[in-house]
């Protein structure tokens, strides 16, 4: 599976993935099938969506 990523938020934060959440929950408001995934190497949270393409 391939993705997009839309925008990235440090897990660091005081307030955990809320922010990632609400940043997607928008983005599926708008009609786009966004997510929240967790990127350990990074120590991000990443919104994303699928673009359907294989690596």
């Amino acid at each position: 599976m391939s993705a997009k990523v839309l925008e990235r938020f440090p897990a660091g934060s005081p307030r955990g993935s809320w922010p990632a959440e609400e940043y997607a929950a928008r983005r599926r408001a708008e009609g786009e099938p966004a997510t929240v995934v967790m990127d350990l190497k990074s120590d991000a949270f990443l919104v994303v969506v699928r673009t359907g393409e294989d690596d």
